[in-house]
């Protein structure tokens, strides 16, 4: 699949048997991003089979431990194996320091290089850039600072029409300036457009992830029509006075934040350790936004 989300925790603060802390794996063309890194997410990488080593990128949305406490470990596992590739971490600023000195502490220089970029809670910011994938990052509401992410494939190419390009014999190394919406100059001068040459593309996917955060309608235009959102959902609406003080979402919230910024669907997380019967959040969010999932650990999404 060329976009898919591995959910490796959705559990909040305290740990239960049944959910790990936050976690995930976004693999996009071929590029693996880790969003979050819980406690015993290296763990949940080798139980769900992803290449640790496959992971450039990691981005950590804030430093309440659930988010961030399993990193130092996965750092030095990196390290341990013998990575050489670098690895770009994307963090609050403090955290430069923090991974600094537990290095320092335990005599370990790390065998790869660790590119450390600090987060911008003031305003949007694109993170990573490629030829095929962008990361944003924008600012959350939560009682410290917070980011969310917005991964998305950028126009994809367009797709060989190989009936087309065998009858006007066009030549193996035209085909990706073709793919790239060239014309084709034939060798008597003649010009063969594109669009017989070519498909539309596949529309680029877009994927966005909003843990933690009270309910903030301005974070709608960062996440605007995105395929997927996952948000927050740490509570039922019972429990939307300690919402409020805790600076996290109801499920009800959540769906109100995917139907107000026009998303194609909701996957709800973060759930707090006092609920065992999910479909409690699950009924509430669909009721103001009905195609809305629950996260659970080990889960694949295919885009």
């Amino acid at each position: 699949m060329s976009f898919e989300v591995n959910i490796l925790g959705c559990g909040s603060a305290l740990l239960t048997s049944l959910r790990n802390q936050s976690a995930q794996v976004v693999q996009v063309q071929n590029r693996h991003f880790l969003i979050d890194c819980g406690e015993g997410t290296q763990v949940q990488l080798r139980n769900h089979k992803i290449r640790m080593q496959n992971i450039n990128h990691i981005f950590i949305s804030h430093l309440h431990g659930d988010h961030y406490f399993g990193l130092p470990g996965l750092l030095s596992t990196f390290h341990l194996l013998g990575r050489e590739k670098e690895i770009h971490l994307y963090g609050p600023a403090e955290l430069k320091n923090l991974i600094y000195s537990l290095l320092k502490a335990s005599n370990t220089y790390l065998k790869y290089d660790l590119h450390f970029h600090a987060l911008n809670f003031k305003s949007s910011e694109l993170l990573f850039e490629d030829k095929r994938v962008e990361v944003h990052s924008f600012p959350m509401r939560h009682s410290v600072d917070t980011c969310g992410f917005v991964i998305k494939e950028k126009v994809k190419p367009r797709k060989i029409n190989r009936k087309a390009t065998d009858a006007y014999e066009v030549p193996v190394y035209e085909l990706n300036k073709i793919k790239d919406g060239a014309d084709y100059v034939r060798e008597d001068g003649s010009v063969v457009e594109n669009s017989r040459l070519t498909f539309d593309p596949d529309a680029p996917v877009a994927y966005a992830y909003c843990s933690d955060t009270s309910y903030y309608p301005q974070i709608c235009e960062s996440i605007q029509g995105v395929d997927l959102l996952y948000h927050e959902a740490t509570f039922g609406k019972d429990m939307e006075k300690l919402a409020k003080q805790t600076k996290h979402s109801t499920a009800e919230q959540a769906a109100l934040i995917a139907k107000q910024a026009s998303v194609k669907q909701l996957i709800l997380g973060h759930y707090s350790a006092r609920y065992t019967d999910l479909n409690v959040l699950l009924d509430e969010a669909k009721s103001v936004f009905e195609n809305t999932i629950l996260a659970d650990d080990g889960m694949k999404i295919s885009l």
